[in-house]
């Protein structure tokens, strides 16, 4: 997946220190910084950080979507995301699950779920 961001550094350090992700690939070649990251334990899946206006990036946000990501405990998670003053929106009690909508500073709209059973 590509994330398309404005500050590589402002966003690792969100992806790091804010939602616990590790650097997977990072390297500068041809003044060109790839920088991977993704979750621990979860290695073959990673989220490429790439700079708003080289392709395929594009423009951040537009409201939809960018990523999913699942926890085990979601009450775990809302107090540290607004230690961090993240943006969260769209809290959600079903059923089945429970979730909740947050932005990235580029305004990346990510889904975190809790499932249940």
């Amino acid at each position: 997946m590509v994330l398309p961001v404005g500050d590589l550094d402002v966003a690792l350090a969100f992806y790091r220190d804010v939602l616990g992700f590790a650097v997977l690939h990072d390297q500068t070649d041809g003044g060109y910084r790839y920088l991977h990251v993704g979750l621990p334990g979860q290695e073959p899946v990673g989220v490429w950080l790439m700079p708003v206006g080289d392709p395929p990036g594009g423009s951040p946000g537009g409201g939809r979507p960018s990523l999913v990501l699942y926890t085990a405990d979601l009450g775990r998670l809302a107090p540290r995301l607004a230690e961090y003053g993240v943006r969260v929106w769209n809290e959600r009690e079903d059923a089945d699950s429970r979730s909740l909508h947050l932005a990235d500073p580029d305004g990346n709209t990510l889904i975190v779920v809790e499932l249940r059973g």
